[in-house]
């Protein structure tokens, strides 16, 4: 749990989480150099491997290449210089620059960090010319288009590093040591070039602290929401708030509570532009209508449409509102503004009528994208980075952190975690097999972080019917699905 595709924001994660502006969850229009540059993809998962986009890279990796060993089982070169180009958002890169010490000390070689929220504009330029950093933290609101990198051989196969052994215990290889739902996530085509470290967790968050005082108990249902939202407006709060300058922080919810009612099937026919894949769901029309009822009802904190992600969580922070549509980079990001007994927690999707996922499924998936650049100085040397990353020692740090977990399963058993890292992972658990993972944000982020997004923020701000509202996001969606400059991707399950 932790922030692309999910998203780590530059003025704190995510968008992380998630992401000047939210880093990853900005809406900023991109820079069309190259076409690398693309608006923020949702820190999100494939639950499947998903077709499509082309292969990534072999890369020369001869460029800078040592005697493989049972200690560098990669063939690291001792004393090559590595790159590291770090999304410095609500994550912060400190967890980065620990890894990279360890890697400097093991390899008596210099490294050179840059931490920064201009992903894209900043590397651009050096794709172009041929010499980009070694290895990229491809987060924030701009950041670079992984797909059309991997298309053109840009980004390094990340196979050799799979099949490493791992740092922790030589006898098992690194891809037996992360969530399978990571490799799925990575992969373009057949060709797995994307390492997405952190694992984020997506959900209603809350302060238990303020709920308990109030004698309030999370909702398991729609109709429950709503109508304790009905008592917290009686007894002078604001039942929610949200980012209305990115109101696609809300889809974070919104497209899972869809995908919970309607089902993976009929989901996947959304990430996959079928026709009348929003028409034809009752999920949607359910999910739709629950926003619409919430708009209405003026159950949103007054002025939220124009809030950023931090000061929408800075208000909630401070009690103005009870609930906040986020993903668990949330705790890190907002730490600044969060009292010490706030008892941060988050809480799984709700029930709605005729559900075809049970009741505790949530939404969690692989986030925060890192590549290895195929045409870098020293590609090996950034995937053992990327290994060091992968070990039990770094993946803790990294939890210690920034309050996040990594893809290494199990790394934080036995620690004492945050409250909204605790609360995130006894959700994560008590969902089992039932995690919800969606593609389309990553796959077409301009479709939903822009098109879609505008939608709901009018939505939200009760100027947009339920049913407008359907019948406009399957138009863009079909628009999206007629352009023949657009990459199609396609997933089976």
């Amino acid at each position: 749990m932790g922030s692309t595709s999910a998203r780590n924001d530059g003025s704190t994660p995510g968008d992380t989480g998630g992401h000047a502006g939210p880093g990853r969850r900005d809406l900023i229009k991109r820079s069309a150099a190259l076409g690398l540059l693309t608006v923020p993809a949702m820190g999100l998962l494939s639950a499947c491997a998903t077709g499509g986009g082309g292969g990534g890279g072999g890369g020369d990796t001869t460029a800078a290449a040592g005697e493989k060993t049972a200690k560098n089982p990669l063939g690291v070169k001792e004393g090559a210089p590595l790159e590291a180009f770090i999304f410095k958002g609500g994550l912060g890169d400190q967890y980065a620059k620990d890894a990279e010490a360890d890697y400097k000390a093991t390899y008596k070689a210099e490294v050179k960090h840059t931490g920064t929220q201009q992903v894209g504009p900043k590397l651009t330029p050096r794709f172009a010319g041929g010499n980009p950093p070694d290895v990229i933290d491809n987060s924030g609101a701009d950041h670079l288009d992984m797909n059309k990198l991997s298309t053109q051989g840009q980004l390094q196969d990340l196979a050799a590093l799979l099949d490493a052994p791992s740092l922790d215990d030589p006898a098992k290889k690194v891809r037996d040591t992360i969530h399978p739902s990571t490799i799925e996530k990575g992969m373009h085509g057949d060709t797995f070039d994307v390492l997405y470290y952190a694992f984020t967790v997506y959900g209603t968050w809350y302060s238990q602290k303020l709920l308990d005082a109030r004698g309030w108990a999370y909702p398991k249902t729609l109709d429950e929401m709503v109508a304790l939202c009905g008592e917290i407006k009686k007894a002078g709060l604001a039942p929610w708030t949200y980012a209305g300058k990115y109101p696609y922080y809300v889809h974070f919810n919104l497209f899972a509570q869809i995908a919970k009612i309607g089902g993976m099937e009929k989901w996947i026919a959304i990430d996959n532009l079928e026709p009348n894949a929003w028409t034809s769901n009752d999920g949607v029309r359910q999910v739709v209508e629950h926003y619409e009822e919430l708009a209405a009802k003026k159950y949103f904190l007054e002025g939220s449409q124009g809030l950023t992600h931090i000061q929408s969580q800075t208000a909630w922070n401070k009690g103005k509102a009870v609930f906040l549509p986020n993903g668990s980079w949330v705790e890190n990001e907002s730490a600044p503004t969060t009292p010490g007994d706030f008892g941060m927690a988050v809480g799984a999707l709700f029930d709605g009528g005729g559900d075809k996922l049970p009741h505790g499924t949530l939404r969690a998936e692989p986030s925060e994208p890192y590549l290895v650049s195929a045409k870098g100085a020293n590609p090996i040397g950034g995937m053992e980075l990327l290994r060091i990353m992968l070990s039990k020692k770094h993946a803790q740090n990294f939890a210690t952190k920034v309050k996040s977990l990594t893809c290494v399963v199990d790394a934080t058993e036995g620690m004492t975690l945050s409250p909204g890292l605790a609360s995130a992972s006894k959700v994560f658990k008590e969902a089992g097999e039932n995690l919800i993972s969606l593609q389309l944000q990553e796959w077409y982020p301009a479709l939903t972080d822009e098109k879609i997004g505008g939608l709901t923020g009018q939505l939200l701000a009760g100027e947009l019917k339920a049913a407008d509202w359907i019948r406009k996001t399957q138009a863009e969606a079909d628009k999206v699905a007629k352009d023949g400059s657009v990459t199609k991707f396609k997933r089976t399950a």
